[in-house]
Protein backbone atom coordinates (compact mmCIF):
# COMPACT_ATOMS: atom_id res chain seq x y z
CA UNK A 1 0.00 0.00 0.00
CA UNK A 2 1.16 3.57 -0.94
CA UNK A 3 0.96 6.71 1.14
CA UNK A 4 -2.05 8.85 -0.59
CA UNK A 5 -2.47 12.36 0.33
CA UNK A 6 -5.96 12.54 2.40
CA UNK A 7 -7.99 14.92 4.60
CA UNK A 8 -6.55 13.76 7.49
CA UNK A 9 -3.49 14.34 6.33
CA UNK A 10 -1.19 17.03 7.66
CA UNK A 11 -0.51 20.11 5.69
CA UNK A 12 2.69 20.65 3.75
CA UNK A 13 3.53 23.82 2.68
CA UNK A 14 4.49 24.15 -0.76
CA UNK A 15 6.87 26.72 -2.74
CA UNK A 16 7.05 26.59 -6.41
CA UNK A 17 7.56 29.82 -9.01
CA UNK A 18 7.12 29.31 -13.08
CA UNK A 19 10.37 30.92 -13.33
CA UNK A 20 11.67 27.59 -13.66
CA UNK A 21 10.00 27.42 -17.55
CA UNK A 22 12.28 29.75 -18.56
CA UNK A 23 14.82 27.56 -18.56
CA UNK A 24 14.01 25.26 -21.47
CA UNK A 25 17.06 24.44 -23.88
CA UNK A 26 16.11 22.76 -27.54
CA UNK A 27 18.84 19.92 -26.97
CA UNK A 28 21.33 18.65 -24.79
CA UNK A 29 24.54 16.75 -25.87
CA UNK A 30 24.55 13.71 -23.54
CA UNK A 31 26.77 10.94 -23.45
CA UNK A 32 27.53 11.66 -27.05
CA UNK A 33 24.11 11.60 -28.25
CA UNK A 34 22.03 15.07 -29.35
CA UNK A 35 18.87 14.45 -26.83
CA UNK A 36 15.64 16.35 -27.65
CA UNK A 37 13.67 16.88 -26.01
CA UNK A 38 15.94 17.11 -23.36
CA UNK A 39 15.59 15.24 -19.65
CA UNK A 40 15.82 18.06 -17.70
CA UNK A 41 13.09 19.76 -18.80
CA UNK A 42 9.68 21.91 -17.62
CA UNK A 43 7.37 19.32 -17.63
CA UNK A 44 9.15 17.75 -14.99
CA UNK A 45 8.09 20.39 -12.37
CA UNK A 46 4.57 21.00 -13.67
CA UNK A 47 3.76 16.96 -13.62
CA UNK A 48 4.89 17.37 -10.19
CA UNK A 49 3.21 21.13 -9.17
CA UNK A 50 -0.31 19.34 -10.43
CA UNK A 51 -0.22 16.67 -8.55
CA UNK A 52 0.78 18.49 -5.21
CA UNK A 53 -2.45 20.44 -5.91
CA UNK A 54 -4.81 18.13 -6.94
CA UNK A 55 -3.38 16.91 -3.39
CA UNK A 56 -4.46 20.26 -1.67
CA UNK A 57 -1.68 20.95 0.00
CA UNK A 58 -1.18 24.64 -0.07
CA UNK A 59 1.50 26.19 -2.68
CA UNK A 60 2.78 29.92 -2.27
CA UNK A 61 5.31 31.97 -4.29
CA UNK A 62 8.72 32.53 -3.23
CA UNK A 63 10.30 35.42 -1.52
CA UNK A 64 13.46 37.41 -3.30
CA UNK A 65 16.25 36.34 -0.95
CA UNK A 66 19.50 38.35 -1.48
CA UNK A 67 22.37 37.17 -3.74
CA UNK A 68 24.75 37.14 -0.22
CA UNK A 69 23.08 33.69 0.56
CA UNK A 70 24.37 32.73 -3.34
CA UNK A 71 27.79 33.83 -2.65
CA UNK A 72 27.89 31.93 1.02
CA UNK A 73 28.28 28.76 -1.23
CA UNK A 74 29.09 30.01 -4.57
CA UNK A 75 32.47 31.90 -6.29
CA UNK A 76 30.94 35.40 -7.32
CA UNK A 77 32.58 35.20 -10.33
CA UNK A 78 30.58 31.94 -11.00
CA UNK A 79 27.49 33.46 -10.38
CA UNK A 80 28.59 36.47 -12.13
CA UNK A 81 29.05 34.67 -15.43
CA UNK A 82 25.77 32.44 -15.30
CA UNK A 83 24.01 36.00 -14.91
CA UNK A 84 25.98 37.49 -18.06
CA UNK A 85 27.88 34.65 -19.68
CA UNK A 86 24.74 33.67 -22.11
CA UNK A 87 24.79 37.69 -23.37
CA UNK A 88 28.31 37.65 -24.18
CA UNK A 89 28.18 33.94 -26.13
CA UNK A 90 25.49 35.52 -28.16
CA UNK A 91 27.22 39.09 -28.65
CA UNK A 92 30.22 36.78 -29.82
CA UNK A 93 28.19 35.18 -32.68
CA UNK A 94 27.45 31.86 -30.59
CA UNK A 95 24.23 29.94 -31.15
CA UNK A 96 20.76 29.78 -29.21
CA UNK A 97 22.00 27.29 -27.01
CA UNK A 98 25.31 27.44 -24.85
CA UNK A 99 27.20 24.13 -24.37
CA UNK A 100 30.90 24.20 -24.31
CA UNK A 101 33.41 22.39 -26.03
CA UNK A 102 36.39 22.97 -24.15
CA UNK A 103 36.81 22.11 -20.51
CA UNK A 104 39.65 23.27 -18.10
CA UNK A 105 41.52 20.29 -16.44
CA UNK A 106 43.41 20.17 -13.09
CA UNK A 107 46.51 18.71 -15.19
CA UNK A 108 46.85 21.73 -16.52
CA UNK A 109 50.39 23.39 -15.52
CA UNK A 110 48.88 25.60 -12.47
CA UNK A 111 45.64 24.59 -13.10
CA UNK A 112 45.25 26.83 -16.45
CA UNK A 113 43.80 30.93 -16.33
CA UNK A 114 40.64 32.06 -17.34
CA UNK A 115 40.43 32.81 -20.97
CA UNK A 116 38.33 36.39 -22.04
CA UNK A 117 36.98 34.16 -24.48
CA UNK A 118 32.90 33.22 -23.93
CA UNK A 119 32.99 29.72 -25.39
CA UNK A 120 36.15 29.29 -22.86
CA UNK A 121 34.52 30.77 -20.02
CA UNK A 122 31.59 28.57 -20.36
CA UNK A 123 33.98 25.81 -20.65
CA UNK A 124 35.62 27.57 -17.78
CA UNK A 125 32.93 26.77 -15.26
CA UNK A 126 30.94 23.88 -16.26
CA UNK A 127 32.10 20.62 -16.44
CA UNK A 128 29.98 18.79 -19.04
CA UNK A 129 27.92 19.03 -22.10
CA UNK A 130 25.06 17.98 -20.69
CA UNK A 131 23.80 21.22 -18.70
CA UNK A 132 23.20 23.95 -22.00
CA UNK A 133 22.25 27.40 -20.90
CA UNK A 134 19.76 28.97 -23.14
CA UNK A 135 18.42 33.25 -22.49
CA UNK A 136 16.16 32.04 -19.52
CA UNK A 137 18.58 29.27 -17.64
CA UNK A 138 19.77 32.29 -14.60
CA UNK A 139 16.29 33.69 -14.09
CA UNK A 140 15.09 29.81 -13.83
CA UNK A 141 18.19 28.85 -11.44
CA UNK A 142 18.20 32.07 -9.52
CA UNK A 143 14.17 31.91 -8.73
CA UNK A 144 14.97 27.78 -7.42
CA UNK A 145 17.13 29.09 -4.63
CA UNK A 146 14.70 31.90 -3.68
CA UNK A 147 12.19 28.83 -3.84
CA UNK A 148 14.62 26.95 -1.88
CA UNK A 149 15.60 29.70 0.08
CA UNK A 150 11.69 30.66 1.21
CA UNK A 151 10.84 26.95 2.13
CA UNK A 152 14.21 26.71 4.09
CA UNK A 153 12.80 30.63 5.84
CA UNK A 154 9.13 28.47 7.01
CA UNK A 155 11.03 25.57 8.73
CA UNK A 156 13.03 28.12 10.70
CA UNK A 157 10.10 29.63 11.83
CA UNK A 158 8.94 26.50 13.09
CA UNK A 159 7.04 24.25 10.21
CA UNK A 160 7.80 21.03 10.85
CA UNK A 161 8.21 20.06 7.22
CA UNK A 162 8.28 22.31 3.63
CA UNK A 163 9.08 21.35 0.27
CA UNK A 164 10.84 23.50 -2.66
CA UNK A 165 9.95 22.26 -5.92
CA UNK A 166 13.05 23.49 -7.30
CA UNK A 167 14.15 23.33 -10.57
CA UNK A 168 16.77 23.20 -12.55
CA UNK A 169 18.47 20.73 -9.65
CA UNK A 170 21.27 21.69 -8.11
CA UNK A 171 23.40 19.27 -5.72
CA UNK A 172 25.93 19.01 -9.17
CA UNK A 173 27.08 22.69 -8.37
CA UNK A 174 30.12 23.65 -6.23
CA UNK A 175 32.28 26.41 -5.25
CA UNK A 176 33.37 27.13 -8.62
CA UNK A 177 31.74 24.81 -11.07
CA UNK A 178 28.19 23.42 -12.62
CA UNK A 179 26.92 20.69 -14.58
CA UNK A 180 24.83 18.12 -14.35
CA UNK A 181 21.99 19.42 -15.11
CA UNK A 182 22.63 21.95 -12.16
CA UNK A 183 23.88 25.93 -12.33
CA UNK A 184 23.16 26.84 -8.42
CA UNK A 185 23.19 24.32 -5.59
CA UNK A 186 19.97 25.15 -3.68
CA UNK A 187 20.05 22.73 -0.92
CA UNK A 188 23.75 23.76 -0.15
CA UNK A 189 22.79 27.20 0.01
CA UNK A 190 19.54 26.79 2.31
CA UNK A 191 21.53 24.36 4.43
CA UNK A 192 24.16 26.74 4.87
CA UNK A 193 21.05 29.47 5.87
CA UNK A 194 19.77 26.86 8.21
CA UNK A 195 23.12 27.07 10.10
CA UNK A 196 21.98 30.04 11.94
CA UNK A 197 20.20 27.69 13.85
CA UNK A 198 22.36 24.57 14.47
CA UNK A 199 24.12 21.78 12.88
CA UNK A 200 22.25 20.19 9.61
CA UNK A 201 22.26 17.56 7.95
CA UNK A 202 21.38 17.31 3.85
CA UNK A 203 20.53 14.11 2.89
CA UNK A 204 20.69 12.91 -0.33
CA UNK A 205 18.56 10.57 -2.18
CA UNK A 206 18.96 11.10 -5.64
CA UNK A 207 20.16 8.58 -8.15
CA UNK A 208 23.09 10.45 -8.80
CA UNK A 209 25.98 11.38 -6.34
CA UNK A 210 25.64 15.51 -5.34
CA UNK A 211 29.56 16.03 -5.64
CA UNK A 212 28.79 19.75 -5.62
CA UNK A 213 27.21 19.31 -1.95
CA UNK A 214 29.78 16.88 -0.84
CA UNK A 215 32.66 19.40 -2.10
CA UNK A 216 30.80 22.27 -0.66
CA UNK A 217 30.57 20.96 3.24
CA UNK A 218 33.69 18.91 3.02
CA UNK A 219 35.92 20.23 5.72
CA UNK A 220 32.66 21.67 7.91
CA UNK A 221 32.20 20.24 10.88
CA UNK A 222 28.52 21.79 11.56
CA UNK A 223 26.81 19.78 8.27
CA UNK A 224 27.16 16.37 7.27
CA UNK A 225 26.34 15.09 4.09
CA UNK A 226 24.76 11.74 3.60
CA UNK A 227 24.33 9.87 0.15
CA UNK A 228 22.84 7.48 -1.31
CA UNK A 229 23.38 6.77 -4.71
CA UNK A 230 24.21 4.80 -7.71
CA UNK A 231 27.52 3.02 -7.81
CA UNK A 232 29.86 5.67 -9.43
CA UNK A 233 31.70 2.82 -10.77
CA UNK A 234 28.49 3.10 -13.13
CA UNK A 235 26.93 5.80 -12.55
CA UNK A 236 27.04 9.71 -13.51
CA UNK A 237 28.79 12.13 -12.46
CA UNK A 238 31.64 8.68 -11.81
CA UNK A 239 34.53 10.58 -10.23
CA UNK A 240 33.04 11.13 -6.86
CA UNK A 241 30.51 9.13 -4.36
CA UNK A 242 32.83 6.29 -3.71
CA UNK A 243 32.37 4.87 0.10
CA UNK A 244 36.18 5.78 1.30
CA UNK A 245 35.35 9.79 0.81
CA UNK A 246 34.53 11.16 4.58
CA UNK A 247 35.69 14.62 4.52
CA UNK A 248 38.66 16.07 5.59
CA UNK A 249 40.37 18.22 8.29
CA UNK A 250 37.59 19.16 10.40
CA UNK A 251 34.72 17.67 8.21
CA UNK A 252 36.31 14.44 8.63
CA UNK A 253 33.52 12.05 9.41
CA UNK A 254 30.69 14.30 8.35
CA UNK A 255 30.26 13.01 5.09
CA UNK A 256 29.40 9.22 4.43
CA UNK A 257 28.54 7.58 0.95
CA UNK A 258 26.26 4.57 0.37
CA UNK A 259 26.86 3.28 -3.37
CA UNK A 260 24.19 1.43 -4.45
CA UNK A 261 24.80 -1.36 -7.46
CA UNK A 262 22.60 -1.50 -10.82
CA UNK A 263 19.25 -2.70 -9.99
CA UNK A 264 19.11 -2.37 -6.26
CA UNK A 265 15.66 -3.30 -5.27
CA UNK A 266 13.08 -1.31 -2.51
CA UNK A 267 14.84 -3.91 0.66
CA UNK A 268 18.41 -3.44 -0.52
CA UNK A 269 17.24 0.47 -0.60
CA UNK A 270 15.84 0.58 2.56
CA UNK A 271 18.50 -1.44 4.48
CA UNK A 272 21.14 1.54 3.05
CA UNK A 273 18.37 4.13 4.24
CA UNK A 274 18.07 2.35 7.65
CA UNK A 275 21.67 2.99 7.72
CA UNK A 276 22.18 6.79 6.68
CA UNK A 277 19.50 8.03 9.33
CA UNK A 278 20.84 6.45 11.93
CA UNK A 279 24.30 8.42 11.08
CA UNK A 280 22.15 11.77 10.66
CA UNK A 281 20.48 10.88 14.27
CA UNK A 282 23.89 10.61 15.61
CA UNK A 283 24.68 13.22 14.42
CA UNK A 284 21.44 15.38 16.57
CA UNK A 285 20.99 17.88 13.50
CA UNK A 286 18.79 20.84 14.40
CA UNK A 287 17.37 20.57 10.72
CA UNK A 288 17.41 17.72 7.88
CA UNK A 289 17.60 19.41 4.05
CA UNK A 290 16.72 16.22 1.58
CA UNK A 291 18.10 16.41 -1.61
CA UNK A 292 14.96 15.00 -3.22
CA UNK A 293 15.75 12.83 -6.63
CA UNK A 294 12.97 10.69 -7.75
CA UNK A 295 15.04 8.78 -10.24
CA UNK A 296 15.85 6.14 -8.12
CA UNK A 297 12.69 4.95 -9.65
CA UNK A 298 12.48 1.88 -11.61
CA UNK A 299 11.18 3.66 -14.10
CA UNK A 300 13.58 6.57 -14.54
CA UNK A 301 15.11 7.03 -17.94
CA UNK A 302 18.68 7.70 -17.12
CA UNK A 303 18.51 6.48 -13.35
CA UNK A 304 20.30 2.86 -12.49
CA UNK A 305 18.03 1.21 -9.39
CA UNK A 306 14.55 -0.24 -9.28
CA UNK A 307 12.80 1.54 -6.42
CA UNK A 308 8.68 0.96 -6.15
CA UNK A 309 6.36 3.38 -5.56
CA UNK A 310 5.70 1.08 -2.07
CA UNK A 311 9.23 1.86 -1.81
CA UNK A 312 9.03 5.08 -2.61
CA UNK A 313 6.15 5.46 0.35
CA UNK A 314 8.75 3.55 3.14
CA UNK A 315 11.75 6.50 2.01
CA UNK A 316 9.01 8.63 3.18
CA UNK A 317 7.73 7.14 6.15
CA UNK A 318 11.14 6.04 7.70
CA UNK A 319 12.51 10.12 6.56
CA UNK A 320 9.11 11.42 8.48
CA UNK A 321 10.46 9.03 11.76
CA UNK A 322 13.23 11.13 12.03
CA UNK A 323 10.84 13.59 13.79
CA UNK A 324 13.73 16.28 13.11
CA UNK A 325 12.57 19.72 11.09
CA UNK A 326 12.48 18.47 7.49
CA UNK A 327 13.45 20.56 4.22
CA UNK A 328 12.56 18.99 0.94
CA UNK A 329 14.05 20.17 -2.36
CA UNK A 330 13.95 18.88 -5.24
CA UNK A 331 16.35 17.30 -7.58
CA UNK A 332 16.05 14.81 -10.13
CA UNK A 333 13.37 12.48 -11.75
CA UNK A 334 13.08 12.04 -15.40
CA UNK A 335 9.90 9.90 -15.61
CA UNK A 336 7.65 12.65 -16.33
CA UNK A 337 4.15 10.72 -16.73
CA UNK A 338 5.26 9.18 -13.29
CA UNK A 339 6.49 12.33 -11.14
CA UNK A 340 3.27 13.17 -9.61
CA UNK A 341 2.17 10.19 -8.09
CA UNK A 342 5.99 9.35 -7.38
CA UNK A 343 6.42 12.80 -5.41
CA UNK A 344 2.78 12.71 -3.56
CA UNK A 345 3.82 9.07 -2.51
CA UNK A 346 7.08 10.05 -0.59
CA UNK A 347 5.49 13.25 0.46
CA UNK A 348 2.25 11.18 2.55
CA UNK A 349 4.71 9.08 3.92
CA UNK A 350 7.19 11.44 5.09
CA UNK A 351 3.85 13.20 6.54
CA UNK A 352 2.30 9.91 8.10
CA UNK A 353 5.04 8.18 9.34
CA UNK A 354 3.23 5.43 11.64
CA UNK A 355 1.28 4.65 8.96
Amino acid sequence: MTDRPSDATPSLPIVLSDEHRAHDPAFELNAGQAISPVYERPERLDAIAAAVRDARWPTLPPLPHDVSHLRAVHDPAMISFLQDGYDAWRRDGGPEVMIPDTFRSPRWAGGGRPSASPQAQAGWWCFDTATPIVAGSYRAARAAVDVALTAADIVADGAPVAYGLTRPPGHHAGYDYFGGFCFFNHAATAARRLTDGGRVAVLDIDVHHGNGTQDLFWRDPDVLYVSLHGDPDHEYPYFSGFADEVGEGPGRGRTRNLPLGRGTSDVDYLHALTIALEVVDDFDPATVVVSLGLDTSEHDPIGSLAVTLDGLSSIGRRIGQLQRPTLLLQEGGYAVEHLGAMATTLLGGVLTPGG
